[in-house]
């Protein structure tokens, strides 16, 4: 069971337990917290004391008054009016994961909402209730208004939602969930849309699953290296010592352990004095990809533990102060640059397959295959992981440097971290297919060295892929092979060979 309390929650918990299936619980002791700040917010509103959001409107409204009777249907009619996403829903996983990261910020005490709503919110999530988001029309200014909206309708019986695997009304959903919609009152409305995430969410599903892929990166280099006879020499751990990057340090610490026990790598006379970078340089570049990922890491673990609406509700102090908590430039920084980080890694790995398949750099039959010319072998492989990386290229371009004023000017900088999130994820899906494809090139290089000189590690890997994929004699249909690869790599299952040999493959330097 996963029990939220708003203050200890980490993005891997969050993903394991979508995925695992593991029920929610909230902490009954910080839920007293909540029921705090829910009485302050009820005493503001019977002294009359304007505050924002609350007995005011919203944006360049908030100088507009709301009468006491008026209140409710304020918070009703911002949830509807900010329904207005457009284009592809979310995956089930991103909706479940923003549901369980917007209940564990409210947890915090800070919002003043009844505890109910948050015990409904977290039951959808136990009863299997998904709502339906439009994946567009989110600038990451006062969070992620239109997404949360959306997600915060079907609390209201609105909107549509999916239950065992079919679309219903959000009232529809709730009934055969055995679940009762509920009816806001003040502040609600605003507590459950003011935050940032719609964009942590796909965040931390790209930090669970560029984990795999950077770690995954250094198998497959491996792999690459072992087909090409690389010279180990550049891994030596004195040379990482003296430069002192942490990612780059684990790289070479896992490279040296893949690759233990290699007869292609090890115990070889080498014609060449160096490698080209991209087998060289592996730990340097892959290690500053990994150092970014723990940079990113550290912001999204304390974004999805904190306070990210507005106003903020101190009840101990008897204050609500109306600020920017919700403003989601932290997580779009983050992001952008988790893509650029994974990006790199393809790029890498993408002139890596080029040796493999290039007779004049590999000294392997062209293209991989025995009789080139009636067969092209893995030639086209390579475009296809071309256009991958050229694709991502254009994808690193940062859009938390962009902003587009809202709000008639009152929310005059935006985040656009809603974009940097959805950018990431199709970055993670492009590596996952490039990655794949080094390592069927790689064992098909193979092929042509002595299978038996391999690390244990390395013969592994090689057998996982061997019981998906069989020895390319002859040109065939290529595209179902790729896909059987990219599953063992985003599953996890390449990872796992290695690490049942050589224990973990490490993304920080381990002391």
């Amino acid at each position: 069971m996963l029990i939220l309390n708003g203050s200890d929650l980490s993005g891997h918990e969050v993903v394991e337990c979508i995925r695992q299936g593991k029920p929610v619980a909230l902490d009954a002791k910080q839920l007293e917290k909540v029921g705090q700040a829910r009485k302050l917010v009820v005493e503001l509103i019977r002294r009359g004391q304007p505050i924002y959001g609350i007995n005011t409107g919203f944006g360049l409204l908030a100088n507009t008054s709301i009468s006491d009777e008026n209140v409710a249907d304020l918070q009703r009619n911002l949830i509807l009016s900010h329904s207005c996403g457009v284009g592809t829903p979310f995956s089930e996983e991103v909706v479940r994961a923003m549901m369980i990261l917007r209940a564990n910020a409210l947890m915090k005490g800070h919002s003043g909402i009844r505890p109910e709503v948050i015990e409904l919110m977290v039951d959808l999530v136990n009863r299997g209730v998904t709502p339906l988001i439009p994946s567009q029309g989110s600038v990451g200014a006062s969070g992620d208004l239109v997404p949360l909206a959306h997600m915060s309708a079907v609390l209201l019986g609105e909107g549509q939602a999916y239950y065992q695997g079919q679309l219903y009304s959000g009232a529809e959903a709730l009934k055969r969930a055995g679940l009762t919609p509920v009816a806001l009152e003040a502040k609600e409305g605003l507590a459950l849309i003011n935050g940032t995430q719609a964009m942590t969410a796909q965040g931390v599903l790209a930090l669970y699953d560029g984990s795999i892929l950077l770690k995954t990166a250094d198998i497959s280099g491996s792999m690459t290296l072992e087909a090409l006879c690389g010279i180990p020499d550049a891994f030596d751990e004195r040379v990482h010592a003296v430069r002192a990057h942490p990612g780059q340090i684990a790289t070479a610490a896992n490279l040296r352990r893949i690759l233990a026990g290699s007869r292609l790598v090890y115990s070889k006379e080498h014609e060449r004095i160096q490698d080209a970078y991209s087998l060289r340089c592996i730990p340097q570049v892959h290690g500053a990809s990994k150092d970014a990922y723990a940079y990113v890491a550290s912001v999204l673990n304390r974004e999805i533990n904190s306070v990210t609406d507005n106003p903020v509700i101190f009840s101990e102090d008897g204050e609500v102060i109306s600020a920017g908590n919700f403003h989601g430039q932290p997580v779009a920084l983050a992001l952008d640059f988790l893509g650029i980080a994974l990006a790199e890694i393809g790029s890498i790995a993408e002139r890596r397959i080029e040796r493999l398949v290039n007779p004049a750099l590999s000294g392997l039959p062209p293209f991989l295959t025995e009789r080139s010319g009636l067969n092209s072998g893995y030639m086209i492989v390579q475009y296809t992981a071309a256009a991958l990386v050229s694709e991502n290229k254009v994808l690193s371009h940062p859009a938390s440097v962009d902003s587009i004023p809202t709000s008639a000017n009152q929310e005059d900088h935006v985040s656009m971290g809603s974009i940097s999130a959805s950018k990431v994820l199709r970055i993670l899906a492009n590596l996952q297919n490039i990655l794949a494809i080094e390592l069927l090139c790689a064992c098909q290089a193979l092929e042509f060295r002595e299978p038996s000189k391999m690390s244990p590690a390395a013969k592994a890997v090689y057998d996982l892929v061997r019981e998906q994929v069989p020895p390319l004699k002859e040109d065939r249909f290529l595209e179902p092979e790729i896909k059987l690869a990219r599953d063992l790599v985003a599953a996890g299952q390449v990872l796992k060979a290695v690490e049942d040999i050589i224990g973990s493959v490490n993304i920080e330097e381990v002391i």
